[in-house]
């Protein structure tokens, strides 16, 4: 094989992978409540586009999705604009801090949170306790 058949082969691998993951859903009110009804984990990511400590949590929880398809297999991630949604009914009934808030939910129940931590360990081990919760 030459090295230019290795490296498209390569490539193609990559964004199959990569499209193996469905892309998070943005937050709209009564979205969550409604896949929580459904008996869904749902993944919070509370975040605003100008935020560094929330792109660099988005880069974490990006990888490890790539790294791990049962992710987005098992858990519904649903982004939440800190701008458009940072004084409503859901920040408040959750008790968001501020944005760069991470919080796994199943039910009525809270399964872990993090507040602006970017480590990849700390967002895995929430991640890994949301997959948990839904088996």
């Amino acid at each position: 094989m030459k090295r230019r058949d290795f490296m498209a082969l390569g490539a193609a691998a990559v964004l199959s992978a990569g499209a193996a993951w469905a892309e998070p859903l943005d937050y709209t009110e009564g979205l969550a409540k409604a896949h929580l009804a459904k008996g869904e984990v749902v993944f919070l990511d509370f975040k605003a586009d100008w935020c560094s400590t929330c792109a660099a949590q988005e880069r974490a929880i990006t990888a490890l999705m790539a790294e791990n398809p049962e992710y987005a297999e098992k858990i519904t991630f649903i982004n939440v604009d800190w701008d458009q949604f940072g004084r409503s009914d859901l920040v408040k009934e959750l008790r968001i801090p501020r944005r760069s808030t991470l919080v796994a939910l199943r039910g009525d129940a809270e399964i872990g949170r993090i507040v602006a931590d970017t480590k990849k360990s700390t967002i895995k081990a929430l991640m890994d306790q949301a997959l948990a919760a839904s088996s």
